[in-house]
């Protein structure tokens, strides 16, 4: 996902320095060229054999140094990195970046690199909170640099406030937003249904289906990083909503169907990937009264059609995209949903083909205009997201 991207990690005297070296290998993971520089100060918190180990690079601490790669060390690198990620970043490092101060190795390749820079602060809650770093946060903001809010929680001296540096994977997800992609869907509102609707019986029991949502998040999780600004409507998923999406939740096909017409004007693509149930239990004064579970007898009632009410009320240049699970007939079937629902895309596939279906992380899906029928072969979800985007970019 990051291969043949260089990602620079400038690693600063805080205790959260520790978090540092699963980040590096992290991204390692992720195919990214990383390298790490150092202050005098972090030093002491990690050794910087650590992410030598992890990198396959020096870890680039004095200016002053001669063993190194090339003649102008922090020039060469600044040149390099597509992103800078400054975590932990001390009040010290912030108030000297701030003012443009570079003393050290660290600094001085912060200072020369034209790419996005990211700077995540961890320090006291008291120490964040001061005007002066407050101020100086806000000038790097205004600045350009990308800054990750803290998290709250116990901190190192047994204080409980914000200062905490986020977990890896979100420093990760921060990098990740920023370059995995390029940003093709920029400017773009685009909504995204996920997950399997509940329709209550009584207070205990309800109806629903086996739906897992993690299509629909693959999907909000490939548009927000490819640029584009994403609501995602949410039922019941097994997976948590991607960072930087706006989640909205609704439990039940009603509340879906609220929730998305709600927002459909305003947006250019709208897809359809939750599983919504098709009957909801009619709740009548009859109906409540039930002598035992053995006499219960449930009258259902058909749910809202969310698909084909947006298609009804498509505006101009925007673009439908819905989901068919088929059994039987798919491309017939399918291709039919997409004429009666008036859809621009429907992703078909079949509970019968191997590696598709709810609770997988793979899908086979045949991607259905009205122009033509695209099949893919089997593949992650998270890969299946980007070809179903490239498709509804071309339409």
């Amino acid at each position: 996902m990051l291969k043949g991207k260089t990602v620079v990690l400038a690693v600063t005297g805080s205790i959260a320095a520790y978090k540092m070296a699963n980040t590096a290998r992290m991204l390692k993971k992720l195919g990214a060229d990383v390298h790490v520089l150092m202050t005098q100060n972090a030093t002491q918190f990690i050794n910087p054999i650590t992410f030598e180990t992890l990198t396959g690079h020096k870890c680039l601490i004095d200016t002053f140094d001669r063993n190194f790669q090339y003649s102008v060390e922090h020039v060469a690198l600044a040149k390099a990195a597509d992103i800078v990620l400054i975590a932990p970043a001390s009040a010290n490092v912030i108030g000297k970046i701030a003012c443009g101060i570079a003393d050290d190795m660290l600094t001085t390749t912060v200072m020369a690199c034209p790419c996005k820079k990211l700077v995540a602060p961890a320090m006291n809650h008291n120490m964040l909170h001061n005007p002066i770093v407050e101020d100086n946060i806000k000038k790097l903001a205004s600045y350009g640099y990308g800054i990750i809010n803290a998290d709250t929680g116990m901190l190192a001296n047994g204080d409980i406030g914000d200062g905490r540096l986020p977990e890896e994977s979100v420093l990760v997800e921060h990098i990740l937003r920023e370059i995995a992609y390029e940003k093709d869907l920029e400017g773009k509102k685009i909504l995204v249904t996920a997950g399997a609707t509940r329709e209550s019986i009584d207070p205990v029991r309800f109806i629903t289906n086996h739906s897992s949502g993690k299509m629909g998040i693959a999907l909000a999780k490939a548009a927000m990083r490819r640029g584009a600004q994403v609501t995602l409507v949410c039922g019941h998923c097994d997976v948590e909503p991607p960072l930087f999406v706006d989640a909205v939740n609704a439990a039940s096909a009603d509340e879906m169907y609220n929730e998305v017409m709600a927002r459909a004007a305003q947006q250019d693509i709208i897809i359809k990937a939750a599983a919504v149930a098709d009957y909801t239990p009619a709740v009548t004064a009859e109906s409540k009264i039930k002598k035992s579970d053995d006499d219960m007898k449930i009258e259902l009632v058909r749910t809202k059609d969310i698909l084909k009410a947006l298609g009804e009320s498509k505006r101009e240049g925007q673009l439908i995209c819905g989901f068919s699970m088929e059994t039987d007939n798919v491309i017939e079937n399918s291709r039919r949903k997409l004429e009666s629902k008036h859809c621009d895309m429907i992703c078909a596939n079949s509970l019968r083909t191997q590696g598709a279906g709810f609770g997988v992380d793979t899908n086979v899906i045949t991607l259905i205009t009205k122009q033509d029928t695209c099949e893919l072969e089997l593949m992650s979800k998270d890969e299946a997201a980007h070809r179903i985007l490239d498709k509804l970019l071309t339409l």
